[in-house]
């Protein structure tokens, strides 16, 4: 493997949806729902909501429950769709940083 880091043109890499992004395009959109009705139907209010959907709010455990129970998905769903989303952004800002850890022997 080598020890040189690659530079990457990043105009190129695809984009990384957050969970909002992924709850109107996946869910509310399909099923032609609002903000304000979904917030409605479980009772938050919609400038949470709103805020989830623009990106400048994380999933918090309370309000992936009510989107799971609302939606009938397992429990952890957003909240692993956030997860999956920052380790990934995470990964790339590093680029090619964490080749250089050697990990802990055994």
């Amino acid at each position: 493997m080598s020890k040189s880091s690659t530079i990457t043109d990043r105009s190129d890499w695809l984009h990384i949806p957050h969970a909002g992004e992924l709850l109107v395009s996946e869910f509310m959109e399909p099923l032609q729902l609002d903000t304000s009705a979904l917030a409605k139907s479980i009772e938050v209010d919609q400038a949470r909501l709103q805020a989830l959907i623009d990106g400048s709010k994380r999933v918090d455990g309370e309000l992936d429950l009510r989107l799971t129970r609302y939606f009938r998905l397992s429990e952890g769903f957003f909240l692993r769709l956030q997860a999956s989303a920052e380790l990934r952004t995470a990964k790339r800002a590093l680029n090619g940083e964490l080749d250089r850890i050697q990990p802990r022997a055994a």
